[in-house]
């Protein structure tokens, strides 16, 4: 496990789907949706840094930071950093979202 109560980071994707912004938290499996990438984004900055002050206080077990990514979005990270893929998902599949930006949110 990467992620502990002390440290580690989170994955996240930002993209549209029709007319609504989500920004998508891996290891945890948290979505937030805004009207804006950039609402989206700081909800979802928000809303990690809640999890991880939760898990902190009650001194949860590292695994709920250490999550398995809901395949969609697995697949889609693993896209757009070029890396070879497992399981093949045709292209249209991507096609559908337009990106925002890509990163990693350092748990501190």
């Amino acid at each position: 496990m990467k992620n502990s109560l002390e440290k580690g980071s989170v994955r996240y994707i930002v993209f549209r789907e029709q007319n609504t912004w989500y920004a998508v938290g891996l290891e945890f499996n948290i979505v937030e949706s805004g009207t804006t990438p950039q609402e989206a984004l700081l909800l979802l900055f928000e809303a990690l840094e809640g999890y991880v002050e939760t898990a902190r206080k009650i001194k949860i077990r590292p695994h709920v930071l250490n999550q398995n990514p809901d395949m969609e979005y697995e697949q889609l990270w693993l896209h757009l950093h070029n890396q070879k893929q497992q399981l093949r998902i045709p292209q249209s599949n991507f096609a559908k979202k337009e990106i925002f930006t890509v990163g990693q949110f350092a748990l501190a």
